[in-house]
């Protein structure tokens, strides 16, 4: 049998009305008989409905994350990570996948924003001035992206970088190839390649550049990318890492199982995912109001190096 808000009413021995503020404004109602009415709740084992809920609140109990590209395992762990941490705060999630297209993603973001109370946007494409127009009118959180004024969460992918380059020095590497990025390094000729898409076939059209530049190691834009590198190197006769060192980042489930094995960057994925989404679960509840010492809280997480068999000694 269905508990309706009805029973609780009687249960508590007040107007269905005071149990829907009981409930969605609890401020609103005097100490003793919210807790009256949230006992009768749960002894009944009721449980709001979220539509008629948000015909009282004006929300929708949902929030919706938006990501470049669901194929890639990076982002199904983020994922996994935003819907654990809003099923605690009792929100549904939505999500939408860009395909790595800026102009599909204005569309996916302004649809989403009507029908969610915030917004996750994961390494968004977007433009800031477009990004600071959307936080204007829901509340936005960003993963893997600044901007002054919007929440966000990062993944140290720079200290990622020196931490590579460090292991490639060492392994007496002075020329390598970075690809899609602008990375400096003052004891590294680094020639920096790209754009290419960030995917495996994105990493087979990289390394055939990347030989032509007379690199003998390759930093890949992510593993996915490293792992189409890897296997073009092989169609070449290319021995890895005997003649060129491969790396990613990520540190996907899959990285470990390569042959050889990939030296990559683990990146917190599921620590990302639970900090932006306890950020968009605050902002809400805070009403979209001011921020606490007045700036957006930005939040860095550590990355870290995992040396594997793909990077060796220079040959020679």
């Amino acid at each position: 049998m269905t508990i309706t808000i009805r029973d609780v009413a009687r249960k508590a021995h007040v107007s269905v009305a005071t149990v829907s503020r009981a409930l969605s404004s609890p401020d609103l109602v005097r100490p003793d008989t919210r807790s009256r009415v949230l006992t009768a709740a749960t002894e009944l084992g009721y449980h709001p409905n979220r539509a008629a809920r948000g015909l009282i609140t004006g929300k929708t109990g949902n929030i919706g994350i938006v990501v470049p590209d669901l194929d890639n395992p990076f982002f199904t762990g983020v994922l996994k990570a935003v819907r654990a941490r809003a099923a605690q705060a009792d929100y549904a999630v939505f999500v939408a996948d860009s395909d790595d297209d800026p102009t599909a993603e204005a569309k996916l973001v302004q649809a989403m924003a009507k029908q969610v109370d915030g917004l996750v946007l994961c390494s968004p494409g977007l433009t800031d001035e477009h990004l600071a127009e959307t936080a204007g009118s829901t509340s936005l959180v960003l993963l893997n992206h600044e901007l002054a004024g919007v929440p966000s969460t990062v993944m140290d992918r720079r200290g990622g970088v020196e931490q590579v380059f460090a292991h490639l020095v060492a392994l007496g590497h002075r020329r390598v190839a970075v690809l899609n990025g602008t990375d400096r390094c003052a004891a590294l000729d680094v020639v920096n390649l790209g754009p290419f898409a960030p995917r495996y076939e994105g990493g087979l059209h990289a390394a055939d550049l990347a030989l032509a530049a007379g690199v003998t190691a390759i930093v890949a834009y992510n593993d996915v990318m490293a792992l189409g590198v890897m296997a073009r190197l092989r169609d070449r006769g290319v021995g890895v890492p005997d003649e060129v060192s491969v790396t990613g980042f990520d540190d996907l489930a899959y990285a470990s199982l390569a042959t050889p094995a990939l030296t990559t960057v683990g990146m917190p994925l599921a620590a990302a995912g639970r900090t932006a989404a306890g950020m968009l679960v605050e902002r809400m509840e805070l009403g979209g109001g001011g921020f606490v010492g007045g700036e957006a809280p930005r939040v860095v997480l550590p990355t870290q190096i995992i040396i594997r068999g793909s990077t060796g000694p220079v040959r020679g």
